[in-house]
């Protein structure tokens, strides 16, 4: 059974979750890593939520202030075993009603090219390619996404 619960950057398998993801986006990234790693620190993010299997966290996300308006998803990982599953949805949907709660209308981020499950993924949770924002304008391996909340 899954159980999702809210938490911040400063819980342990919150943290245990995103090292594994920083790890595979080392490998991913390659020397393009610390460039992207130096925008994916933890130390800022108030809201992240955890998702446990049977009393193990399985994946992770996170929601920071973007703007006015706007919150950016950070730090999505599901442990490759459970892939597949939906729970990478979960974990968007329950950001997503965190988003709404705290009175924001937008969510955007940025994922790579090199991760084309990623982008599936957002894709077919209602999410629509912009122009790259930030810090991410002018990198060729960053693809970013908006989507309007109901």
């Amino acid at each position: 059974m899954l159980n999702i619960i809210r938490t911040n950057a400063l819980h342990a398998d919150f943290i245990a979750l995103v090292k594994k993801l920083d790890t595979d986006l080392a490998e991913r990234d390659g020397t393009e890593h610390s460039f992207y790693a130096q925008f994916n620190t933890i130390t800022p993010i108030k809201f992240a939520v955890v998702v446990y299997e049977n009393n193990i966290a399985i994946g992770c996300g996170a929601i920071k202030t973007y703007d006015d308006y706007c919150m950016e998803i950070k730090r999505m990982f599901v442990e490759p075993a459970q892939r597949g599953k939906g729970i990478a949805t979960i974990i968007l949907n329950e950001l997503e009603k965190w988003v709404k709660e705290l009175s924001y209308s937008k969510c955007i981020l940025e994922t790579g090219k090199r991760q084309p499950e990623a982008i599936a993924l957002y894709q077919k949770n209602g999410y629509h390619i912009i122009p790259n924002y930030g810090q991410y304008i002018g990198m060729e391996n960053s693809v970013c996404f908006k989507k309007e909340l109901k």
